[in-house]
């Protein structure tokens, strides 16, 4: 990505370009994604991953945003796992479904609620919950995420449960590492700097490279879930403040 300066006009009218094209893209892809409906889930997954790439090719062409990733070696193919991830931005929600196949996300019930959107949400058959009841929230996590792991699909969380702006530090929350404990299946940390150029609640997008890294697998049999949160959010954000 190139150094050259671009004016907050500039900016502007380049991130409203790509809000209007993203809302429709989600109104036509909402109508694909309820067609098919019918078919299995790894073919669902690969409509919303081609509707998560067009997304992300928005961003590079219009926003100027591009990515580096690194730590691909760290995903193993004869293996799945719970993936714990930084929450900065809108952008991560994009970009991981498609390098960890059809991800069983853990998110809040409501989400499916929104229109066009939710609708998608639904279909990619993630795990919804209902924050409002705390422990049974977690059984939710705990009974749904062991279905899906048992199924060979990864488990996504954002431990830290909403996004946080960029160069701040949120508690993390332990229902990830309390499915890993419970299950004993691996844990992949990863961290990035997508705040950076898409930051909570900012309309206009800054273009640059987010840096994107996928952490070793970690074993999580015979640790607690407080000790498999502490290894991982340690590393999430000794990574984060190496990017920043």
């Amino acid at each position: 990505m190139n150094n050259k300066h671009y004016s907050t006009f500039n900016l502007g009218v380049r991130s409203v370009i790509f809000t209007l094209l993203a809302v429709c893209l989600v109104v036509l892809y909402s109508f694909v994604c309820l067609g098919a409906l019918p078919f299995p889930l790894k073919y669902r997954h690969g409509i919303i991953r081609s509707f998560l790439f067009l997304h992300l090719c928005l961003l590079k062409n219009i926003c100027l945003i591009d990515y580096d990733v690194s730590g691909l070696e760290n995903i193993p193919t004869d293996r799945n796992g719970i993936i714990l991830s930084k929450h900065q931005s809108t952008w991560e929600t994009f970009f991981l479904p498609l390098i960890f196949h059809d991800p069983a996300v853990i998110l809040k019930r409501e989400l499916l609620w929104v229109p066009f959107f939710g609708w998608g949400l639904a279909v990619s058959d993630p795990i919804s919950i209902n924050r409002k009841a705390k422990s049974g929230a977690l059984q939710q996590i705990i009974t749904k995420g062991t279905d899906c792991l048992k199924k060979g699909r990864w488990v996504l969380v954002f431990p830290e449960g909403t996004r946080i702006p960029y160069g701040q530090v949120a508690k993390y929350k332990l229902g990830g590492a309390r499915l890993a404990a419970a299950t004993g299946y691996p844990v992949i940390p990863v961290s990035h700097n997508a705040g950076r150029y898409w930051p909570k609640r900012g309309f206009i997008k800054q273009p640059g490279t987010v840096r994107i890294v996928i952490g070793p697998l970690m074993e999580t049999k015979g640790l607690s879930a407080e000790k498999i949160m502490t290894a991982a959010s340690e590393w999430i954000e000794s990574t984060a403040r190496r990017l920043g």
